[in-house]
């Protein structure tokens, strides 16, 4: 996610900004300190952003996701009442194992995207930050009745990115280098309860780590112990994200946004597609559906970019076809530091989607040719087994 929300260092004066238990730490490490979704969140540490988005590709990078929303679902009926609120298959997924899921409007639009862990005794779920007081309140309102909807503040959360990711948390949680992609399962470390799942928003290999509130400090400081991790900051996991051609919610998903023009299809699983045991019910699914079939009218679709020029384009540029018209906006875009190329992603007009389509990203009024291209932008390594 999956799992950043927005990408916008954005708060009026006069919001008290809210700290994660981490937030000693970082100002130990020498972070910049940036406000992002409520709280003050490190952007960058002094090694630099280029230099934490290498040292992830190449070994281990620690990243404080506690501004994430955490809560369980539990009941009988909470998968069946979860799966009510997404075109996602939950009531299917077996124990120990992940899924992309996404909350939508009745409209179909995307509400947020998150991601849920089936651990038997209830379904865990990762909303972002920004969002998850409103997320908390939709499935509350929506499904309270049918499941109980427990949020949990008292925990914290980690992100350990990149090749190397294993070896480092292997050596203080034995057995986790067992896990595969989208799978997880309960651990220990020195007394303190662990819940570690094999994913993350990167495109690397690496875990997500969910630790009690008053333990954090003191794992993620043995984590930084390991020669091959280093801290990493939000300016690092956005680069990242955006080379592994994954969506950030409120730049590239929102609610004006639905799941089949952000090209998120595949999140979509048989089960609830038309023709399928279990097709449709969800919120919006006759529009969902009908733009999955063809029988509802796509109008725009997102779509990678890989510009001609050295030129980096950034989000809210206009796109224009080569004979001038307006055909979309880019959503996320940027200078990727290992695709050593300008690439972004954004929304064209249906006509325009094709790989390969050249267009023009209006920069400062210079028109930047671009072409139409496949994601992600760096492949994905994630462990698969």
């Amino acid at each position: 996610m999956v799992l950043l929300c927005p990408w916008r260092f954005q708060l009026s004066a006069d919001t008290a900004l809210l700290n994660t238990p981490l937030n000693a730490l970082h100002i130990e490490l020498g972070a910049r300190m940036v406000p992002f979704a409520g709280y003050s969140m490190p952007v960058q540490y002094p090694m630099g952003l280029m230099a934490e988005h290498h040292h992830t590709r190449a070994e281990a990078g620690l990243f404080d996701v506690s501004h994430m929303g955490q809560l369980r679902l539990v009941g009988p009926d909470a998968a069946a009442a979860f799966e009510s609120l997404m075109p996602i298959d939950v009531i299917d997924l077996p124990v120990g194992k992940q899924r992309y899921g996404l909350l939508l409007t009745d409209e179909g639009t995307i509400i947020d995207d998150l991601m849920f862990v089936n651990r038997g005794t209830d379904i865990f779920v990762i909303v972002n930050g920004a969002c998850k007081v409103n997320d908390i309140a939709h499935i509350q309102a929506r499904i309270g009745a049918r499941c109980q909807v427990i949020p949990m503040p008292e925990r914290a959360l980690l992100a350990l990115q990149g090749p190397k990711a294993v070896d480092a948390l292997s050596r203080m949680v034995p057995g986790v280098e067992k896990l595969v992609f989208m799978t997880g399962a309960s651990f220990d470390w020195q007394g303190a309860d662990l819940f570690i799942t094999r994913s993350g928003y990167t495109g690397e290999d690496g875990f997500e780590i969910s630790v009690g509130n008053d333990q954090v400090d003191a794992f993620a400081r043995a984590l930084l112990a390991q020669a091959e991790v280093k801290p990493i900051g939000l300016g690092a996991r956005n680069s990242l994200r955006l080379e592994a051609g994954l969506c950030l919610y409120g730049n590239d998903i929102d609610t004006t946004t639905t799941p089949i023009e952000a090209g998120l299809n595949w999140a979509l699983q048989k089960v609830r597609r038309t023709g399928g045991a279990r097709a449709g019910g969800f919120p919006g699914a006759n529009i969902v559906l009908g733009q999955l079939d063809g029988t509802y009218p796509l109008t725009r679709k997102r779509v990678g970019f890989i510009a001609q020029e050295r030129v980096p384009v950034r989000e809210h540029v206009e796109l224009q076809s080569l004979q001038g018209v307006k055909i979309g906006e880019v959503s996320s875009g940027l200078l990727g530091p290992t695709a050593n190329l300008p690439v972004a992603m954004g929304y064209v007009d249906a006509a325009n989607a094709a790989i390969g389509t050249v267009v023009n990203a209006m920069v400062r009024g210079k028109a930047v040719p671009m072409t139409v291209s496949a994601m992600p932008f760096v492949p994905n390594r994630y462990y698969r087994g």
